[in-house]
C-alpha cells in the first residue's frame, strides 16, 4: 500500500522493522482493548441503552431519557458513581475549568500534584494572562503545585508536606507540551495515597485527557473523586462532534452540573439535539479507536527511533495515553514533520499547516490535524508548540493502516528536504 503513496522502498523495509520491534506492544494494546470493549458493552447493557435513547431533545431538554442513560453508560464504565456527558463542552479545558469552579470555593486551595498544568489551563487558575477576568484567582482560590523531581515522576515526598490544608489535588494524566512521563494508573494511585496520607479529605481530580481505555482501570478505580476530558479525544472514538464529560462523586459531578448549567438545575436540563446518537456510538466504539491510536503511536515511535530520533516513550515501553513525543531537534524538521502528517490526513491533505498565535497558548503553535472533526485529536494529528526542544507531539489515528501511512508521510516528507538520511 505504500506504493500507492510513493513512499521510498528504503523508509518501506525501514516500517517492516519497526513493526516487527512492536509486536510485543500491539499483542498487549489488543489485549487491553478485549477487556475494555467488554466493559463498554456490559454498561450498554446493564444501562437498558435502546433506541429511543438515540433520539435528541429540544428547548429545555426535560425527560431526555438519552441525556441521563449516557450518563450512566459513562458512570459504570469509568468507575464512577455519576456522570455528566454534553455536547456543550466546547473542549476539554472549558469541561476541566467547570469542574474547578465547581468544587471550588474562596478561600480554598488548589495543588497541582504532578508540576505544571497544561498550557491551556495556566490563564484558567490565573497563573498566566491579563487578571480580573475571572480565573479562580480573581475568586480567591488559592494555587501551589508540587514540583515533579529531575526525571519527571511525582515527588511523594513533597506531595505529603504540601497536601495538608489543600481543598484540591489535580493531577494531569498526560504529558502535555513537556516531555515528562505520562502517569500511570498504578503511578495515579501512588500519588493519591501520598495526598491522602497527609490530608485525609483532599478531592482529587484528575485531567483525563488522552488517557480513558489505555489501561483496564480508571484513575477512579484508585480512588479520584473526579475526571474529566473531552469528547474529541478518546472517549468520542472519532464520531462526537464536540463535547466534554465529568465523572466521578455523585454528590461531586452533581456541583460541576450545576456550574455547567446553574444552581438548582443541574442534571435536569439541557437539549441534546441531534448529539445522542453520536456520543452513544463513539463511546461505544472508543475502545477500539483508541486501540489504533495507539498502536499508531507505537509505530511512529519505532520507525522515528530506528532514524536515530529521540521518542518518549519509547516503542517498547508500557502506555497510559495516547500521546507520542518526537524530538525533531530544529524548526525545519518540526515543520516538515506536520506537513507529512497533514499531507497523509484524509481531509484538507493539500493544505500546509504554519505556526501562529493560538488561544490560549505563549508560544506559537503549529498543527497539523486533517480531520472528520475540527482538532479531533483522536484523529491523526500532530502539533507543537514552536520552541526548545522543537519535539513534535502525535496523536490519534482512527484507523491503524491509515495512522501508518500518515507516519511514513511524515517521514517521507523529512527525507525529501534531506532533513534525514537512510
Amino acid at each position: 500500500m505504500e506504493n500507492l503513496f510513493d513512499i521510498d522502498p528504503r523508509l518501506t523495509a525501514l516500517a517492516e522493522k519497526a513493526e516487527q520491534t512492536a509486536e510485543k506492544s500491539f499483542r498487549r494494546i489488543s489485549q487491553t482493548t478485549e477487556y475494555n470493549s467488554a466493559k463498554v458493552l456490559k454498561a450498554f447493557i446493564d444501562n437498558r441503552v435502546s433506541e429511543g435513547c438515540l433520539k435528541g431533545t429540544t428547548g429545555y431538554g426535560y425527560g431526555d431519557i438519552g441525556r441521563d442513560t449516557l450518563d450512566a453508560v459513562y458512570a459504570q464504565a469509568l468507575g464512577g458513581e455519576d456522570a455528566v456527558v454534553r455536547h456543550n463542552f466546547v473542549n476539554g479545558t472549558h469541561t476541566l475549568s467547570t469542574a474547578l469552579f465547581g468544587i471550588l470555593r474562596p478561600g480554598d486551595t488548589l495543588l497541582s500534584l504532578t508540576g505544571s498544568p497544561y498550557d491551556t489551563m495556566e490563564e484558567v487558575i490565573g497563573i498566566r494572562g491579563d487578571s480580573g477576568r475571572g480565573s479562580l484567582r480573581d475568586f480567591g482560590v488559592k494555587y501551589d503545585q508540587v514540583e515533579l523531581k529531575a526525571d519527571g515522576t511525582p515527588d511523594l515526598d513533597a506531595i505529603a508536606r504540601k497536601a495538608k490544608g489543600a481543598k484540591v489535588g489535580y493531577i494531569q494524566r498526560s504529558r502535555g507540551y513537556s516531555l515528562r512521563p505520562s502517569f500511570t494508573i498504578e503511578v495515579i494511585e501512588k500519588i493519591i495515597k501520598t495526598a491522602r496520607s497527609a490530608e485525609p479529605d483532599i478531592i482529587i481530580m484528575v485531567d483525563n485527557c488522552y488517557g480513558e481505555f489505555v489501561e483496564t482501570r480508571e484513575p477512579t478505580d484508585v480512588g479520584a473523586d473526579l475526571i474529566a476530558g473531552s469528547l474529541i479525544k478518546n472517549p468520542g472514538g472519532g464520531i462526537a462532534s464536540t463535547g466534554g464529560y465529568i465523572c466521578g462523586r455523585k454528590d461531586l459531578v452533581g456541583l460541576c452540573a450545576d456550574r455547567l448549567a446553574c444552581v438548582g438545575v443541574g442534571k435536569e436540563v439541557g437539549a441534546t439535539l441531534t448529539q445522542s446518537r453520536e456520543m452513544f456510538l463513539g463511546f461505544f466504539m472508543a475502545p477500539a479507536v483508541v486501540e489504533a491510536a495507539l498502536k499508531t503511536g507505537v509505530f511512529a515511535c519505532s520507525l522515528f527511533g530506528l532514524l536515530g530520533f529521540r521518542t518518549f516513550p519509547a516503542a517498547d515501553e508500557y502506555r497510559t495515553d495516547i500521546i507520542s513525543s518526537i524530538c525533531l531537534e530544529n524548526e525545519e524538521r518540526l515543520t516538515a514533520f506536520c506537513c507529512g502528517i497533514q499531507s497523509g490526513s484524509p481531509v484538507d491533505s493539500y493544505v500546509s499547516p504554519e505556526a501562529w498565535d493560538m488561544p490560549g497558548y505563549d508560544s506559537k503553535v503549529i498543527m497539523a490535524a486533517g480531520a472528520f472533526t475540527m482538532g479531533a485529536s483522536i484523529e491523526l494529528s500532530a502539533d507543537a508548540p514552536i520552541r526548545d526542544p522543537y519535539a513534535v507531539w502525535l496523536q490519534g489515528g482512527l484507523t491503524y493502516p491509515t495512522g501508518k501511512l500518515g507516519v511514513l508521510k511524515a517521514a517521507q516528507a523529512l527525507l525529501d528536504k534531506g532533513l534525514i538520511e537512510l
